[in-house]
């Protein structure tokens, strides 16, 4: 592990944040935007921070919702795209709409081989090559033409209730098997939120520790009416880069260097996901200004109730608005977030930021996004890739809490835990609002409790 500002240092790299710096020096013209440039917020096809996420696998749906064959539309990177399994079991991913007349195959069905557009019949596989064009076949004509019509196709794979999807150039990069996919005894779910802003404000909050005290301990108290209690300050700050990703490590006035927040630390995980040891949050862009939030949760069943295998994981939608109120959801911790990422407007304006010190992780994180979105520029790869199939057998993370992870709670600190939650957030699950109750229910069951 390299370690990068372990210490205090002074004022913030101001250009390569693209922020004013604690004395009110603002930046000028180019230098406005995160990195110098307002490319890394954009994320089509040729800019710089769309090629540069293009390198990778994004989370684009649970792994259910297209257990059987389906067809499911999407947004993915600034391009409308289709989604979908066909009665063999292959996934694809295809440009959304038929290169014939341009009719919407989201529309249309899947055979045992490929997706078939439902205005002409036309049918392709998940290479984008056409299959079939039922009345050009039927009369023999042009035969040669079939074979020269190409549907834009990128890459799917399921791995840990996930379907991922890849729109870069080949060879593609493995999907990382992250060591906790490969735990067992577990239950997992996946849940997804739509949120109406840019991604990279959202991966700001992955390596701005400093938010926990008060977006997450403090609000929620003052919302509910509570004055009294006082979440522990944050002391210390140290950030830490390595292969995939970044470590934020701190001390609070309630720990000391000894905590495993301190040795070890969380994970800002390369380049648009936060790892905090149980979970994964991926924020995936659908264009310049929607972002997917992903989550992936991992909760070990008790010791009593294993061993635990779990037939299928399930994936749901949590919602952002309350739909009584027209106001955002802050009851849940993911939520909070939310509410904190919509409220600096579609995209952030960075010339108008105040950084501090409490922001180096931040400065740090958009100063190496801008060297490798330039290096892709430059044709190379960039950090975080996987390829060795040896090595992806199981890729271990900075895990605070690995031990307690794998053994799992008691059955009676696991209820303790599930009446603390209920008590704070009407239900089991802390993350997310709106937790269906099929999920509750095969959570609770797998829990014993």
């Amino acid at each position: 592990m390299t370690a990068t500002d372990r210490t205090e240092p002074g004022t913030p790299d101001v250009a390569a944040s693209g922020g004013r710096s604690v004395a009110g020096a603002r930046p000028s013209g180019a230098d406005a935007e995160p990195g110098g440039r307002p490319d890394l917020t954009e994320v089509g096809p040729g800019t710089l921070g769309g090629e540069l996420l293009r390198r990778y696998w994004h989370p684009v749906t649970g792994a259910s919702e297209l257990a059987e064959a389906g067809v499911k539309p999407l947004r993915l990177l600034g391009e409308d795209l289709v989604l979908y399994r066909d009665r063999g079991g292959a996934y694809g991913l295809l440009g959304r709409h038929c290169p014939h007349r341009r009719a919407d195959l989201s529309y249309g069905w899947v055979e045992d081989r490929g997706l078939r557009c439902s205005y002409h019949g036309w049918c392709f596989d998940e290479a984008g090559r056409c299959i079939a064009q039922p009345f050009e076949d039927a009369v023999g004509e042009n035969a040669r033409f079939k074979e020269a019509v190409r549907q834009r196709a990128y890459r799917v794979e399921a791995k840990a209730g996930l379907l991922f999807a890849y729109l870069g150039p080949e060879p593609a990069p493995l999907v990382p098997t992250w060591e906790p996919f490969t735990w067992p005894d577990g239950f997992i779910q996946v849940a997804f939120s739509e949120v109406a802003c840019n991604w990279l404000q959202c991966q700001d909050n992955s390596i701005d520790p400093v938010h926990f005290e008060w977006l997450h301990d403090t609000w929620p108290d003052r919302q509910r009416g509570s004055y009294e209690r006082a979440a522990p300050r944050h002391l210390r700050l140290a950030f830490d880069e390595f292969e995939f990703g970044f470590t934020y490590r701190r001390v609070r006035e309630d720990l000391d260097e000894t905590s495993e927040l301190w040795t070890i630390g969380r994970t800002c995980l390369w380049p648009n996901a936060l790892f905090t040891g149980d979970h994964f949050e991926w924020r995936v862009p659908i264009d310049d200004e929607t972002t997917l939030s992903v989550g992936w949760f991992f909760d070990p069943v008790p010791r009593e109730a294993r061993p635990y295998r779990q037939e299928r994981i399930p994936s749901w939608t949590s919602p952002v608005t309350d739909p009584a109120s027209g106001r955002f959801v802050t009851s849940h911790v993911m939520n909070q977030d939310f509410v904190a990422w919509l409220g600096q407007g579609t995209t952030t304006d960075r010339s108008e930021e105040h950084l501090s010190r409490s922001d180096r992780g931040v400065v740090l994180m958009r100063r190496r996004m801008r060297e490798e979105a330039e290096a892709v520029a430059a044709g190379g790869d960039p950090k975080g890739l996987v390829r060795d199939p040896e090595r992806n057998r199981c890729i271990e993370l900075p895990i605070v809490g690995r031990s307690r992870l794998l053994e799992g709670p008691t059955l009676a600190e696991k209820r303790e835990q599930l009446d603390r939650a209920r008590a704070r957030y009407g239900g089991p699950f802390a993350f997310l609002a709106g937790q269906p109750a099929e999920v509750q229910k095969a959570y609770e069951e797998a829990m014993g409790c």
